[in-house]
């Protein structure tokens, strides 16, 4: 067999095509690689964003702001001292981007203005926190992106 320019090039087209399937075959099927960015219900929150953006409002106008910050025992979240604790209700999602089997959500239920949320729970990197609470008919919300 006779070995020409033309016999080369094809060889080459071949063999760069087979190489760039096989990463894509690599990393479409290794678990590994599998990194979901974005929530499942996504299309579902997009619809109700005129309400986030009514709660976020609502936050903003608040005279004391929710502040979440990092202590020894974990994440505490300390809500405005002129709100009664026993009439706040809502929910606090923690989102990894990073990985979604880490993602969670908890009710809040509060005894005094802050809660805790405990350091065994969260791993470290970056986390999107987004806590949602109602209190006297209003909803607020107040979205962080925090690093742990």
């Amino acid at each position: 067999m006779k070995f020409n320019w033309g016999t080369g090039i094809v060889l080459a087209f071949v063999a760069f095509i087979s190489f760039i399937m096989y990463f894509v075959i690599r990393m479409n099927t290794d678990n590994r690689t599998d990194h979901e960015l974005v929530t499942k219900d996504y299309y579902k929150q997009e619809l109700a964003y005129q309400k986030e953006i009514d709660a976020e409002k609502n936050a903003a106008e608040l005279d004391e702001e929710l502040s979440v910050r990092k202590s020894e025992d974990g994440l505490l979240i300390t809500f405005p001292k002129n709100f009664n604790p026993k009439n706040v209700t809502g929910k606090v999602s923690l989102y990894r981007p990073s990985n979604r089997h880490l993602d969670f959500n908890f009710p809040i239920s509060l005894s005094n203005t802050h809660l805790l949320i405990p350091d065994n729970r969260l791993v470290d990197g970056r986390w999107d926190i987004a806590i949602e609470w109602h209190y006297k008919g209003k909803t607020f919300l107040h979205k962080q992106k925090l690093t742990y």
